[in-house]
């Protein structure tokens, strides 16, 4: 018997770069990306709120500080106008000097109110403008004094007539420059909301740019993801197949040996056998009765025969003659007994429906897959007992073993080629077989065959 090379060596799948490429560079490229770009971003609105903090307390707070001094300053002018008005009425009996405590009093809130607002006044003004305040209250008071210095040399009238034509001027230019000042910081604190809502509206912006490109870096990631799984996943499919074929091919070898050997002893040996032993029988004949060598031709007859019968056991435990003459069902009629014999397991045999031949090939696999599930009980459940049954359904057969011992769960976790071997035969059959615990522990090998497909003939 010799197997073809394509026989014996199933079709290699060809492997490429693609399929052996790992994406776990590419997944860790795409997160090293995706946090640099969340860690770029996070500082990007850092610096937009840090800025945003300065523009307010630079501009919002200190406009709204500078308006409360500028209007306190306004109200201290408004003050100096009536107390220059009272003084022009003449309608108090009082001199003019009378209030020189009260310009007094006005003059040390204006000195606060102005340093003060020196102090909190915008940035974007000129040198100019800061002065300006200043020097024109400067020369307010200055004129102040000379008018309470006429009052006070006596002469009412021409301090009166100062103030209608000069202090009342001054006023009212201060009056306007604050009015002015208070202007410019409204204006500034309308140009200082545009900007804080522009860079709102911007980091809103950014933030939906932002997760735009997250959310496409995740959909380029999970896409790439999928892509390398479905091609690691074909990669798989394809070495399932080839070490699928591999095994049927093995298993197809192995029973191609097996029947070869089993014929080569049944036949070759079997028939030597035979023959020795007849020439034997016939050279006892010979001998003298009652002669020593009578005696030593008949023993090594024995043995002959002992060893002939050794000889047709292991050709029908290597492949049973009985498969391809009398079939499925008269196999498993005769090595039931021969199994408990030999193991001492009490078996327990049940057939239903109605029986009908099996192709030679398809009983090949389920004597074996049947042989592999009782050899586990005999070895490794530590059950005394086994119940074999026997299914003919109407579109397929079906082939139970069952034992209550350890079951698999008890046993060493280890690969056992006899599993594999059991599974690829009913894969060859395009049947199914389970791996079962029944509900009185132990395990139940279940097998199911449809019988109008059967394999191609073991070469």
């Amino acid at each position: 018997m010799v197997l073809g090379s394509r026989a014996l060596y199933p079709r290699l799948v060809p492997r490429s770069a693609a399929l052996e490429r790992s994406p776990t560079a590419g997944l860790i490229l795409g997160l090293v990306i995706t946090l640099g770009a969340v860690v770029a971003y996070s500082s990007y609105i850092t610096v937009q709120i840090s800025g945003l903090r300065e523009l307010q307390h630079d501009l919002a707070d200190r406009n709204r500080k500078d308006s409360l001094q500028l209007l306190r300053i306004q109200n201290d002018l408004n003050l100096l106008a009536l107390a220059m008005r009272d003084m022009l009425d003449n309608d108090e009996p009082y001199p003019l000097t009378a209030w020189s405590a009260q310009f007094q009093r006005i003059r040390e809130d204006l000195d606060d109110a102005l340093h003060r607002e020196e102090q909190v006044a915008v940035a974007h003004r000129t040198p100019e403008q800061r002065e300006f305040l200043g020097k024109a209250l400067a020369q307010f008071w200055d004129a102040v004094d000379r008018i309470f210095a006429l009052a006070r040399e006596g002469k009412p009238k021409k301090a009166q007539t100062e103030i209608r034509d000069s202090l009342q001027a001054r006023q009212a230019g201060l009056s306007t420059a604050v009015a002015r000042l208070l202007v410019e910081n409204n204006e500034s604190e309308e140009q200082a909301a545009l900007r804080i809502g522009g860079i709102y509206d911007r980091v809103q912006r950014q933030v939906y740019i932002f997760l735009m490109a997250i959310l496409l870096a995740i959909l380029f990631t999970s896409l790439y993801l999928i892509r390398s799984n479905r091609r690691l996943f074909a990669q798989l499919a394809a070495l399932s197949e080839q070490r699928s074929e591999l095994a049927q091919t093995l298993i197809s070898s192995q029973e191609s040996t097996l029947l070869y050997i089993s014929r080569e002893l049944h036949d070759e040996f079997g028939q030597i056998l035979t023959a020795v032993g007849s020439m034997l029988s016939r050279a006892g004949n010979h001998a003298a009765e009652g002669s020593p060598l009578r005696a030593e031709i008949r023993e090594v007859t024995e043995i002959a025969q002992s060893t002939l019968e050794k000889v047709r056991s292991l050709s029908q435990a290597l492949h049973p003659v009985m498969l391809d003459e009398a079939g499925l069902e008269s196999t498993i009629d005769w090595y039931i007994p021969v199994v408990e014999r030999q193991t001492g397991v009490d078996i327990s045999y049940e057939k239903s429906g109605n029986s009908r031949p099996v192709d030679g090939s398809v009983g090949v696999h389920i004597y074996r897959v049947l042989q592999e599930a009782l050899n586990n009980v005999a070895r490794h459940s530590g059950a005394h007992g086994a119940w074999v049954r026997l299914r003919f359904l109407p579109n397929g057969l079906e082939l139970e073993v069952e034992d209550h011992g350890r079951g698999f769960v008890s046993q060493p976790a280890k690969a056992g080629i006899g599993l594999v071997a059991m599974r690829e035969r009913a894969e060859l059959l395009g049947g199914k077989i389970e791996f079962l615990e029944p509900p009185e522990g132990g395990t139940l090998v279940r097998l199911k065959v449809p019988l109008e497909k059967s394999e191609p003939h073991v070469q």
